[in-house]
């Protein structure tokens, strides 16, 4: 198995093991900035036996304060759902969505930072499922609970390094770290804000919108167009890489992608919205 096997499945793979009955546990996380809720989509139908995770409420902690539109959940949270899910260490484990790989792409960053070693992306998501021909199962699916422990999370940084927004700004300002804003140009260039406290990019992050990571049918580019959009934004071969977005979601599909190929990014989890929300932290405005 290739590092890009390792990070993504594909549709026609995933339908093998389902179809010889190896054990796999898939799991449906839709969720997009204009329907957060993807429940009564998923009911309406879903890959059979895939189990339901809200991005919302089971990958988010919106008690905490400071930390972005979408703070990390604690690890006993992240452990008490998955074992909901029916998660088990020794059990791979297929992760979906339906918009843009960025529900899909947090759900596989935070089960293999705490410690999940064989957790693909269902490459293409659920229209490559479709696509293939796949069969769709409607309904609610109640799985056996899992028994999935998480690492202590002193250990997380080891597998999936993350940033806090001084070291995200400091670093994008010295060259320590090539600094890769996943949203659109627009919000980059602080054209507009639909979101967030104030407009712009962190200074010294170089914008390359996580969309521009896949192909028109949302399967993750080829490993040379991915070496060919770093190039042309600078970013070195051995340099490290950091990622953003809004609020700590799409970027994980660059990291996603950037493991794919062996190299790791780390992951700034509180994203614009933490940045923005100080108004004592600089602003870079334009291209």
């Amino acid at each position: 198995m290739d590092l890009r096997d390792k990070v993504l499945i594909s549709a026609n793979e995933l339908t093998e093991l389902l179809r010889a009955g190896d054990p796999v546990t898939v799991l449906d996380v839709r969720w997009s900035l204009e329907v957060p809720d993807g429940h009564s989509a998923y009911l309406q139908g879903h890959i059979p036996g895939a189990v339901y995770v809200s991005l919302e409420d089971e990958l988010s902690d919106h008690s905490v304060t400071g930390r972005g539109r979408h703070p990390l959940p604690t690890g006993r949270n992240l452990e008490a759902a998955a074992r909901r899910w029916g998660v088990r260490r020794t059990k791979p484990v297929v992760v979906y969505d339906d918009w843009n790989r960025a529900a899909s792409g947090r759900l596989w960053w935070l089960l293999t930072t705490s410690g999940l070693r064989d957790v693909r992306i269902l490459d293409g998501g659920l229209s490559a499922w479709t696509a293939a021909g796949g069969e769709l199962q409607t309904g609610d699916v109640d799985p056996e609970p899992g028994n999935f422990t998480v690492l202590p999370e002193d250990l997380y940084d080891g597998i999936r390094p993350t940033l806090t927004a001084d070291e995200a700004g400091h670093g994008a300002r010295s060259g320590a770290v090539a600094l890769l804003d996943a949203r659109a140009p627009e919000r980059f260039r602080a054209d507009e804000e639909p979101i967030d406290a104030a407009a712009g990019h962190i200074p010294g992050a170089k914008n390359l919108p996580f969309t521009a990571l896949l192909r028109p049918d949302g399967t993750f580019l080829p490993d040379d167009d991915l070496d060919r959009l770093l190039s042309e934004r600078g970013v070195g071969a051995d340099e490290p890489v950091g990622a953003y977005c809004g609020s700590g979601i799409s970027a994980t599909v660059i990291v996603a992608a950037l493991a794919a190929v062996g190299r790791p990014a780390a992951l700034f989890p509180g994203s614009w919205s933490e940045w923005s929300s100080d108004p004592s932290r600089p602003v870079a405005h334009g291209d």
